[in-house]
């Protein structure tokens, strides 16, 4: 991790959860770490339980659903700290809905959150990565559930929404080698986490295995780490015993 000392990295999603320990975990390692999520004041919690590390959090207020928030905190980053080295799409959000009676607002609020803000965000990394002639990272926060469908009652949009995500992880392999670019890109994808968004998609209640958020944290360092002609294009982590 020496070589990102110093250098820039926005994570998505930061205000909990995988997100927050993961921007926890890269200010330690002497990273400047911006962190997007809608609730300001959890952001700057972790902001002030940072302030003595090696490198430096700096929270933004963004709702990635929105693509005015997402182009607003890049153009702000661009402006006060430079070039961006690390993206960590970490933002995911789960809905109880099926699609024989489910709901448009919960489809759209899903395929929002973990497909076209990833999009977007990739999109603007990209180009301060070019910009900046650096050989960035770009690493999306996937799912098991965006490998194989599993049936699990209320929970179907999401498998689809990450199912997308594997798929726009190796087509962005494609087009950065297609332009010569020795940007990376990496999809982890965890099994069952304890976190707050299985609550929300109801998956919580089900008795089954967990790994943590540091794992998962620990994943997303050891990708960073790999020497330059190396890409670890998808890392699958599943808690022993998975049911899945």
């Amino acid at each position: 991790m020496e070589k990102w000392r110093g250098k820039i990295a926005v994570v998505t999603g930061s205000s909990s959860g995988i997100g927050a320990v993961i921007s926890e975990k890269l200010v330690k390692a002497g990273v400047i770490v911006v962190g997007l999520a809608r609730r300001k004041e959890k952001l700057d919690e972790l902001m002030t339980r940072l302030k003595n590390e090696p490198g430096k959090f700096y929270s933004i207020k963004a709702d990635v659903t929105k693509e005015e928030d997402i182009l607003k905190a890049f153009d702000w980053v661009e402006k006060n700290l430079g070039t961006v080295h690390i993206l960590v799409n970490n933002a995911g959000v789960g809905k109880n809905t099926d699609l024989v009676e489910g709901s448009t607002e919960m489809w759209k609020e899903i395929f929002d959150t973990n497909v076209l803000a990833l999009c977007i965000a990739t999109r603007e990394a990209v180009t301060s990565m070019k910009k900046g002639k650096v050989d960035g990272h770009i690493i999306h926060m996937n799912s098991i559930l965006g490998h194989r469908v599993t049936y699990v009652p209320e929970v179907n949009v999401y498998s689809a929404s990450k199912f997308a995500v594997t798929a726009l992880t190796e087509t962005l392999r494609q087009e950065l080698n297609s332009i010569g670019s020795k940007i990376k890109i990496t999809s982890i994808s965890p099994g069952m986490v304890d976190t707050k968004i299985r609550e929300a998609s109801g998956l919580d209640s089900m008795n089954c295995p967990k790994i943590k958020c540091e794992d998962v944290a620990d994943a997303v360092l050891y990708v960073l780490g790999t020497p330059s002609h190396v890409q670890v294009h998808e890392l699958i982590i599943k808690p022993v015993g998975e049911m899945f």
